[in-house]
């Protein structure tokens, strides 16, 4: 680079492409060829999903990407049109090297993270039934177990456990940081045929309590397309029924979006549960609770 100036301009530049497609960045961008992580908008605390790879070569470019979503995206400062052969060339191969880096490090931080949540599983307790947040969905604790305040939630990936959602008292959820979650499911275990595919546990428990049926929880909206592939692989007989949530109160439903999308990719059924006017509630626990409480 010929001046400070010209580097800033080139960090400027590279912060706001990382924000028009992560919605965040970093403070401090190191222009040093290396994979850095950071922290995106849509972290929790303690995870950092977002990474970026920035160099400063003859012609400066980089990539960037959210582990979380599987999000990657190249950068350059300059218009790939007005590349020599061998400029393009160079930018693609240091974009392969970093790209095939990054996996490395992610799979490399998944494999201790699951290498962690199976011990702190086999430390565990079963679940105590009068936890306050099995007490307010008014669900069994099943095959939760427990670790001091914290219900455990085991994800698998049809292999092995690969991650722990610990649920708290005050119903605040987090899964284990650096932990796989994209294409792995929760379990609870009953009769196949037709197969239940929701996002919260909660749901599945209460989906399973009502149809003792075999439900596979993804977690969340986002995941739902990603389980419901991996069971029409595993069970491509079997009847699929995706059970969104209702988020009737969220412009453009996106609870009932992402069933209808994970369906269509299966060839399965998709419902969401109905409320009455005036009622709270978006999935089929809350659905549940207001009928036990005689409002439905």
């Amino acid at each position: 680079m010929n001046s400070h100036q010209t580097y800033s301009d080139v960090v400027a530049a590279f912060r706001t492409a990382l924000e028009a497609a992560l919605g965040a960045a970093t403070d401090h961008i190191e222009a040093d060829g290396q994979i850095h992580r950071f922290k995106t908008e849509r972290d929790k605390r303690g995870q950092r999903s977002g990474w970026y790879v920035l160099y400063l070569d003859r012609v400066p470019a980089g990539a960037f990407g959210d582990w979380k979503t599987g999000l990657t995206e190249s950068w350059s400062k300059v218009d790939r049109n007005r590349l020599t052969a061998s400029q393009q060339a160079e930018i693609q191969r240091h974009l392969r090297e970093q790209r095939a880096e990054s996996v490395r490090q992610r799979q490399e931080l998944q494999g201790a993270a699951a290498e962690k949540v199976r011990k702190l599983w086999e430390w565990a307790k079963p679940a105590d039934p009068m936890h306050p947040y099995l007490q307010a969905k008014q669900m069994p604790p099943m095959q939760l177990r427990q670790h001091g305040d914290a219900l455990l939630v085991p994800l698998t990936d049809g292999h092995r456990m690969v991650n722990l959602q610990r649920i708290f008292p005050d119903g605040s959820k987090r899964f284990y940081p650096g932990g796989r979650v994209s294409g792995c499911w929760s379990p609870i275990e009953g009769e196949k045929g037709p197969i239940y595919i929701c996002e919260g546990w909660a749901t599945g428990a209460t989906i399973n309590k009502l149809t003792g049926h075999l439900v596979v929880c993804a977690m969340n909206a986002g995941n739902l397309t990603h389980v419901a592939k991996a069971m029409r692989e595993r069970y491509p007989d079997w009847y699929l029924v995706i059970a969104g949530d209702n988020d009737r109160f969220t412009d453009g439903n996106p609870g009932k979006a992402a069933a209808i999308d994970a369906a269509r990719a299966v060839g399965g059924e998709w419902k969401i549960p109905d409320f009455p006017e005036g009622e709270k509630g978006t999935d089929y626990n809350d659905r549940y609770l207001l009928e036990l409480e005689g409002k439905l």
